[in-house]
């Protein structure tokens, strides 16, 4: 027989199951007896053919923000507010504070600076578009906003990860090598190592964007504050075994890699540092690598457990979590951690502060 657009067909399965298809274009339906699981199959498989067009035809997102109450999304908007506006200060001054101290000139610092840039544009992919589209009560993205701003956001939080690694490296030179460090770390030598982030990640995020231009969803509706990587698989309707792959392996070699150089880096300084026959030359070789590790442990601790595990076993509020995590309280406590544990870095903001090139630091 053959159903006519726009009827409703209706097939019970065993054990009292109802499947009902609406039909947009004519389905012969075979009169002979066929199997149960044949006709399941067949009525699958011409429903997914005559909805693809549906889900390709998505335009815009809906962005659901940090949760679906009233007034818990007041509560974390004013929260995010204040975090991104405190790390952005935080990280502005010390990018002033650097620049305007000649004694700060130095590859340590150079590296730091470009940290604080990368966490300004990090943050400022996703809080200011939220905030935005609170204020004006449009929660829609469109679609080629959605993939600019998971594009920019993958480009900066990759970066992000391989410059935590190239200044372990940095403090590994300076203190296993200190008599060739002015050698080792030229100029040349920094704005290489500042490149190869931003070429990197920029490489990384273009593959991933364009594989997600690729895939076709079944809902516009997305449970997160911005458009991430992982959400989107989660809402495609296509084979996302690709995606999720790459999202290994591209994401191993932005965040393992540079995790492993890490830990690589720490060992013989850890070593070195051992070494030091007084305890206050052990402390002070070690202060200069302590803030780099308290940021080294909050940034990959939680990108690791949002983005390393399969994307079957995410949660929506764990990720959630964890997402902000990285994306605001890590950024904001960046300057915090750095300053307050360096004796330059403090007076270099003090002087800026103070409108003193000469005054002595609290």
């Amino acid at each position: 027989m053959v159903v006519q657009a726009g009827a409703v067909q209706v097939v019970i399965y065993e054990k009292g199951a109802l499947w009902i298809l609406q039909c947009t274009t004519q389905v012969a339906i075979p009169s002979s007896p066929i199997s149960k699981r044949k006709i399941k199959w067949d009525f699958e498989e011409r429903w997914n053919c005559l909805d693809m067009d549906n889900k390709t035809r998505i335009s815009e997102f809906i962005l659901l923000g940090l949760s679906e109450q009233p007034q818990q999304q007041q509560v974390f908007l004013g929260l995010s507010f204040s975090l991104y506006l405190i790390g952005g200060l935080g990280n502005l001054l010390t990018i002033l504070a650097i620049v305007s101290d000649p004694h700060l000139h130095s590859p340590m610092y150079f590296f730091l600076s470009n940290l604080s840039l990368l966490d300004i544009c990090f943050t400022s992919t996703t809080v200011p578009n939220m905030l935005l589209s609170h204020l004006c009560g449009r929660t829609t993205m469109s679609s080629s906003a959605c993939l600019a701003q998971m594009y920019f956001f993958i480009t900066f939080g990759g970066a992000d990860s391989i410059l935590l690694s190239v200044m372990a490296y940095d403090r590994y030179v300076a203190i296993c090598c200190p008599l060739h460090y002015v050698t080792v770390m030229s100029v040349l030598r920094c704005a290489s190592l500042v490149a190869i982030p931003w070429t990197s990640a920029n490489l990384i995020s273009m593959v991933d964007t364009l594989l997600v231009t690729c895939l076709s969803f079944c809902t516009n509706r997305i449970p997160h504050f911005f458009c991430d990587l992982n959400v989107l698989i989660k809402l495609s309707c296509s084979d996302t075994q690709v995606n999720e792959m790459l999202v290994l392996v591209l994401g191993g070699s932005v965040v393992l890699v540079p995790f492993v150089s890490i830990i690589a880096s720490y060992t013989p300084i850890a070593m070195a540092v051992w070494k030091v026959p007084s305890a206050w030359g052990k402390w002070k070789a070690f202060s200069t690598c302590s803030s780099h590790l308290c940021v080294v442990s909050l940034f990959y601790g939680t990108i690791i457990g949002v983005y390393f595990n399969p994307v079957s076993t995410h949660t929506t509020q764990r990720d959630l979590v964890a997402t902000v995590m990285y994306t605001l309280v890590a950024p904001m406590l960046n300057p915090f951690i750095y300053s307050l544990r360096n004796r330059e870095l403090k007076g270099a903001l003090w002087k800026l502060l103070s409108g003193n090139r000469f005054a002595n630091p609290l």
